[in-house]
Order: structure tokens, then sequence, then C-alpha cells
């Protein structure tokens, strides 16, 4: 049980990673570059565009809660597992996100080394 728990915090703090940092990529290139905005209204201008950004702000809430996922999986669990697990799925699941939602182009070099991300975290597993 104990272990389902575990996995289960590891699964919902890789999935909110995930869509946290996609949301935050849509977002900022629907903002466009900071550069222009801050040189064309300042600091406070892009500041403004960032917290105006819904997109923006849904996904730092679930970066927020991802957060409070590592921290109860690393309650339930042992860092040494946590950690390279929770951080090596999350590229994972960004690579895949990033493919299908915001239709990047993910090579066959990036799929290979997210499949031995995978092979790495079944040696830790065992």
């Amino acid at each position: 049980m104990n272990s389902l728990k575990l996995w289960t915090a590891i699964g919902m703090l890789v999935l909110a990673s995930s869509a946290g940092d996609v949301m935050l990529s849509a977002a900022m290139k629907r903002i466009g570059d900071l550069d222009l905005i801050r040189m064309e209204k300042g600091l406070l201008g892009v500041i403004s565009h960032v917290v105006r950004e819904r997109l923006f702000l849904l996904g730092l809430c679930c970066l927020i809660f991802s957060f409070f996922c590592l921290l109860t999986a690393l309650s339930w669990g042992d860092a040494s597992l946590v950690a390279p697990a929770s951080a090596s799925l999350t590229y994972i699941c960004s690579a895949i996100m990033a493919k299908f939602l915001l239709h990047e182009n993910v090579d066959r070099r990036r799929w290979l080394s997210a499949a031995l991300v995978c092979v790495g975290v079944l040696l830790l597993v065992k």
C-alpha cells in the first residue's frame, strides 16, 4: 500500500510538473519577446503582460501543486528514489506533451534519450 501511495504521488508530481512546463511554454509563446516588451514598456510592463496571461497563471498553479506532490512523495519515500524517478519521468512526459500539445519537433535522439531514462528508472525501482 505504501508503494502505491508513493508512486501515485510521483505520478501526480510528474503530470502536474509536465503540464505546468507545457502551459508556461505556450503562455510565453503567446506573450512574445520579453526584451521587446521591456524596451517599450519597461520591467513593470513585462510583469503586467506575464501576470495577465491566464495560461501562465494556470501553469504556475500546476507547478505549485507539483511542488506539494514532491513534498508528499519525499515524506513517504526515499529521496534517492523520488528525486531521480520524478525528474526523469517528468522529462519523458514533457517530451510527449511538447510533441502532441505544442506540436514541437521531438527528434529520434530525444526519444532515444527518453527510453534510456526509462531504463534508468527501472534500475532504480528493482
